[in-house]
């Protein structure tokens, strides 16, 4: 018996025709559900997903009572004398709803993959949310979309149940081989059943192995290119923008935004220089940056840059990121994976000329000692290479602002050595305002002449950093500029407080202030004497120490103070080893003095 090969070619033509259209349908709302945050997910995601978990009866039923002649839609076809019912597209219609659930999450999981800094970080580069869709999330989720068209491919292949009951099983017209496969086993020719489960078998592991195949030869292709060409490589919208400008220069910030556990008041002013921002993790540094540069929205509040708003809750004003002109450097500097070296450094240039691109990417190649690298892919890159690649990618737009976001935290010490005096470099010819975000005070006091120490999202301190560092004025700004000793205090004289947790008076300089609360000293300002002549200095005992490669912490007990509790001490001294030789075979008790020149007064 001849057999009819028609259910082939119906199955392949709607299969393709299905998996072309959810191909764009299911990227469309994946990217969609992606950033969606309103009320009700999870219902559109049971919905999307609904035919996918269904029987295909149901499913089947469900497009009946959809699309049949009695419904709204079939009637309005009626009045143009079509029907869907038991016709050819039928069966792509069905194909398309069974298979879209497929298509929709797998690639909704492909585009979850990607680092959300990487999407933010184009953003910052002037980057449009279309461009970034098929310049970066498209490169960096192609595996995921091509694993979701196959098994789109596949489920439309093998669609039966929906079909049945909407298109029928006319031979040559909506007899596809799923169907083809239940008449002929149902009419006892197990014959023709087997060749139609063979074909159908043979079509699905095919286009898999084919699929798969092909993601392995890519895979050994780029290691061959790896290894070939580096194998010596060694680790290491707005269209009247007159009326968002003011005549005020540099960046002037004074926001609100409710965070966990906390409110972030933020308010200071920016020149050209570098302002660092100074707080313990979670006190709101980088969500000053984010909310700069666009990434987070404050509750209330306003933002400008060289007189221009970028932000005024007031006037409903929010520019996109894409429009603020602001380089941001991440901490965990977001490349473009799937760009190299050159093509990382002018994403954000796309709009100069190619004559223009390759000059400005010679330029920071050059300024970041990138020669060599053009070609090189993040992967192939050291941290510090990667780093200086994401500081020259901000760079090169030429930004208004430039924000790093803990550039160095990342790094091991000597590198990071290393890259803070070549960013200090820098930025020593930027023209624009430079905010720097750290924990770290060695790097802070180094890299900015000027400082912002927020605490739990207030601002505490502002100022230059010499003046803060020496005369902190609370007890909070103390603290975390790395004051070590501190006692609760209160005054005396007009020149001598009591130390109340330490039990002594001492003299000081600096002129108290009417709300004293605290005095204190830093670890490496208190000294050692050989007698106890001079002002405020004690007898002291050593309870224990710390050592590092080059200092020494010694904790201290003031004997003014002693305590039967173990390891109990008052006061941290650090000293340089060379000091520590000639001070530790001294028969104690020792004599510390406090400074009084050393000594600050802080208020609560």
């Amino acid at each position: 018996m001849d057999l009819d090969i028609s259910p082939l070619f119906i199955s392949l033509r709607a299969s393709i025709i299905a998996t072309i259209i959810v191909f764009f349908i299911g990227m469309a709302a994946a990217r969609w559900m992606l950033d969606y945050k309103g009320k009700g997910k999870g219902i559109i995601d049971s919905i999307f997903i609904a035919p996918l978990v269904l029987p295909p009866t149901v499913v089947g039923f469900l497009l009946l009572l959809l699309l049949g002649n009695n419904s709204p839609i079939g009637q309005l076809l009626y009045q143009f004398e079509y029907t869907i019912i038991f016709t050819w597209e039928a069966t792509v219609i069905t194909a398309t709803v069974v298979a879209f659930p497929l298509m929709y999450r797998t690639t909704l999981g492909a585009f979850e993959q990607i680092d959300p800094n990487i999407i933010l970080a184009a953003r910052t580069l002037g980057a449009s949310e279309w461009r970034i869709f098929w310049t970066v999330m498209i490169p960096l989720s192609y595996r995921g979309l091509v694993a979701a068209t196959i098994l789109s491919f596949a489920r439309a292949l093998g669609e039966f149940g929906a079909t049945l009951m909407l298109a029928g099983n006319i031979p040559s017209q909506t007899q596809t081989m799923p169907v083809a496969i239940f008449f002929a086993a149902e009419s006892g020719d197990m014959r023709t059943a087997l060749i139609w489960v063979l074909i159908l078998l043979f079509i699905s592991m095919s286009v898999i192995i084919i699929v798969n195949f092909w993601a392995e030869t890519t895979k050994l292709k780029r290691q061959g290119k790896k290894i070939k060409k580096h194998k010596l490589f060694k680790p290491e919208n707005l269209s009247d923008k007159s009326s968002y400008l003011i005549d005020t220069s540099g960046l002037i910030l004074n926001i609100e935004k409710q965070l966990h556990g906390f409110s972030l008041e933020t308010n200071f002013q920016a020149n050209q220089e570098t302002l660092g921002l100074l707080g313990a993790s979670g006190s709101g540094k980088s969500m000053t940056l984010r909310c700069i540069a666009g990434l987070e929205t404050p509750d209330r509040g306003f933002i400008s840059l060289n007189g221009q708003i970028l932000f005024d809750s007031a006037k409903k004003i929010n520019l996109p990121s894409s429009q603020r002109n602001v380089g941001f450097v991440f901490q965990n500097y977001a490349l473009f994976s799937h760009l190299n070296v050159s093509q990382n450094i002018a994403f954000g240039i796309q709009h100069l000329s190619k004559t223009e691109q390759e000059q400005s990417i010679k330029k920071y190649i050059k300024l970041m000692e990138l020669q060599g690298l053009e070609k090189r892919y993040p992967h192939q890159l050291s941290g510090g290479q990667q780093q200086r690649v994401a500081l020259a990618r901000a760079l090169a737009t030429e930004p208004q602002a430039l924000l790093l976001d803990e550039p160095f935290s990342a790094l091991d010490t000597y590198l990071r050595y290393q890259l803070q005096e070549q960013l200090i470099n820098t930025l020593s010819t930027y023209k624009g305002v430079t905010l720097f975000v750290t924990h770290n005070l060695e790097e802070v006091y180094q890299v900015c002449p000027n400082l912002l120490i927020i605490d739990q999202g207030k601002t505490i301190a502002y100022g230059d950093k010499y003046e803060i560092f020496e005369y902190p004025t609370t007890y909070a700004v103390a603290q975390l500029t790395g004051c070590k000793n501190f006692s609760r205090a209160k005054a005396i004289s007009p020149t001598s407080v009591e130390a109340l947790d330490w039990g002594c008076s001492l003299t000081v300089i600096e002129p108290i202030p009417e709300s004293l609360a605290y005095i204190g000293i830093r670890a490496h300002h208190l000294t050692f004497v050989e007698t106890p002549d001079t002002e405020n200095t004690f007898p002291c005992s050593l309870v224990k120490t710390r050592e590092t490669p080059h200092r020494m912490t010694l904790y201290l007990q003031v004997h003014s103070m002693k305590s039967t509790q173990e390891n109990f001490y008052l006061l941290q001294a650090e000293l340089f080893k060379e000091k520590w030789d000639t001070l530790k075979d001294r028969p104690q008790p020792w004599y510390v003095r406090l400074n009084p020149v050393k000594l600050f007064l802080m208020q609560p």
